[in-house]
């Protein structure tokens, strides 16, 4: 079978936006094909603002996700293949999806399977900093 997750990026990209907040992506910055802006990856990541202010020509197929936008007033084109998307969620509560492994995708970086993956959701934004992914065991 297919990959799902461009179909679940897809939907919760619209469900996202249709609640009028504003749908961010984390991407392993360190597979590759992954051409974002090198300054602003932490950790091996980069956490990407994809709402319709943020970005421009926002693509969504079943090999990558692509946009160009501005980042640090310089514009940029961002080429992500879909297999490097790890989440997507609401900028606002944190709302959303963690993507597993998947047969062909990304390994886990945990290292779990997709049948007993570890749960993880967003870090409170209580601390002002960058999202961040928690594992909950």
């Amino acid at each position: 079978m297919k990959s799902s997750r461009p179909y679940l990026l897809r939907a919760l990209n619209e469900w996202i936006l249709d609640s009028q907040l504003t749908p961010y992506v984390v991407v392993d910055a360190s597979l590759p094909a992954v051409d974002v802006p090198r300054d602003f990856v932490s950790n091996g990541q980069i956490v990407l603002n994809i709402s319709p202010h943020a970005v421009r020509g926002l693509s969504i197929d079943n090999e990558y996700l692509e946009f160009s936008a501005r980042f640090g007033g310089v514009p940029r084109q961002v080429t992500v293949p879909i297999v490097s998307v790890l989440a997507i969620y609401a900028k606002e509560n944190g709302q959303g999806m963690v993507f597993g492994s998947e047969p062909g995708g990304a390994p886990d970086p945990d290292g779990a399977s997709s049948e007993g993956e570890a749960q993880k959701k967003p870090a409170s934004k209580s601390g002002g900093g960058k999202p961040t992914l928690k594992i909950v065991k």
